[in-house]
């Protein structure tokens, strides 16, 4: 291997690919529904709040989950 070449992880080392999750969907919902309430009704924008602020407080839970299984190798 040259220096110009990246850094390769070693052959059994694994890499960590989080498993499916609908939260993304969700939160594009969310935001989506924000950004049409804000031209029609304020009730859909106050939905849309609740439903995207719910949604990033679990992703962030999940991903923190995730992180502490990790080992620390």
């Amino acid at each position: 291997m040259s220096q110009l070449d990246p850094q390769v992880p070693p052959t059994g080392e694994e890499v960590h690919l989080p498993g499916p999750s609908i939260l993304p969907l969700l939160t594009a919902v969310g935001i989506t529904m924000i950004l049409v309430g804000i031209t029609t009704y304020i009730e859909l924008t106050v939905i849309g709040v609740v439903l995207t602020v719910i949604v990033l407080l679990r992703w962030i839970k999940d991903t923190r989950r995730d992180i502490d299984e990790m080992p620390l190798d």
